[in-house]
C-alpha cells in the first residue's frame, strides 16, 4: 500500500500539475477523496465536488489547504448531482469563475452502485440509467470545456467488474462497459484538441460503497482472490490517476487501465 495521503502533500517547486485546475468528482470520500489528496499534492488546484456530504468534503478541502503555505485556497468544495446535466454545467462554471481559469482535468469517480446483486430482469430502468448517466455526463461536459491546445485530461472511472462478469451484477458491468467503450472513442473524436481521454478500473476498493450490503464472506471472497491476499486501498488507485492527469501520460490515450492487485 501506498504511504498516508496526508505524507504525500508536500510542497515543492516545478510540480507537474502546478496550478492546473482538476475538478474531481465523488470526492469527500473513497477513492475520490484520495485521487483529490494524490492531485493537490502534485500541484493541482482542486474543485472538490460532492452529492450530499459537505461535511466530510469540507475536511478534505481543510486537509489540503493546511498543507500549503499559501493563503490563498487551493480547494473549490461545490454542491452537485452529476446525474443533472444543468449541475455538470454549473460545475464547470464555478470551477472557471473561482479560480479564472478553465479546467485542465476532469477525475470522474463520482460512483452509483446497486447495494445488491441485481439479475437483468430485475432492475429497473431508472436504476439502470442513474447508474450510467453521471459518467456520460461530466465525459461530455468536460469535452466542451476542458483546457485545450495540450495537457487536458479527461479520466473516468470505470470497474474490474467488466472483465469479472459476475452473476448479480450485469447492470453494473453493463454501466461500466459502456464508460470503456465510450473512453476509447471520446479519445478519437477529441483528435486536435491536445485532450486524452482514459479509464481507470479498480478492483475491490476497500470504501464505503465496497462494504455496503456485503457480507464478511463476500468481502473474505475478494481478498481471496486476489493474488496480493487483501482489499485495494484508495492509495492504491490515485497514483495511477496523478499519472495520467500529468504530461508524462500525453502518449496514453483511449485506454482503460485496471488497478487491481490481479484480481482480474
Amino acid at each position: 500500500m501506498a504511504n498516508s495521503s496526508k505524507d504525500n502533500l508536500i510542497p515543492t517547486s516545478n510540480l507537474p500539475l502546478q496550478d492546473r485546475v482538476a475538478i474531481v468528482t465523488g470526492a469527500s470520500r473513497g477513492i475520490g477523496r484520495a485521487i483529490a489528496i494524490h492531485l493537490a499534492s502534485l500541484g493541482a488546484k482542486l474543485v472538490i465536488n460532492y452529492t450530499s456530504n459537505k461535511a466530510q468534503a469540507d475536511l478534505v478541502a481543510a486537509e489540503i489547504n493546511s498543507s500549503f503555505p499559501s493563503h490563498t485556497p487551493r480547494t473549490l468544495t461545490v454542491q452537485a448531482d452529476v446525474s443533472d446535466p444543468n449541475q455538470v454545467k454549473s460545475l464547470f462554471d464555478i470551477a472557471e469563475q473561482f479560480f479564472n481559469s478553465q479546467p485542465y482535468i476532469l477525475v470522474n469517480s463520482a460512483g452509483v452502485s446497486t447495494d445488491r446483486n441485481i439479475n437483468i430482469a430485475d432492475i429497473s430502468v431508472e436504476e439502470f440509467d442513474r447508474i450510467l448517466r453521471g459518467a456520460f455526463l461530466c465525459a461530455k461536459e468536460a469535452a466542451n470545456r476542458l483546457k485545450r491546445g495540450g495537457g487536458g485530461r479527461i479520466i473516468l472511472m470505470s470497474s474490474s467488474i467488466v472483465a469479472s462478469l459476475r452473476p448479480g451484477q450485469a447492470p453494473y458491468a453493463a454501466s461500466k462497459a459502456a464508460v470503456d467503450a465510450m473512453v476509447k472513442i471520446l479519445a478519437k473524436e477529441l483528435k486536435g484538441s491536445g485532450i486524452t481521454a482514459n479509464c481507470v478500473s479498480p478492483g475491490p476498493i476497500a470504501t464505503d460503497m465496497y462494504f455496503a450490503g456485503k457480507t464478511e464472506e463476500m468481502v473474505q471472497r475478494n481478498i481471496d482472490e486476489c493474488p496480493l491476499g487483501r482489499l485495494g486501498q484508495g492509495e492504491d488507485v490515485a497514483p495511477v490517476v496523478g499519472f495520467l492527469a500529468t504530461d508524462a501520460s500525453e502518449w496514453v490515450n483511449g485506454q482503460v487501465i485496471r488497478v487491481n492487485g490481479g484480481y482480474v
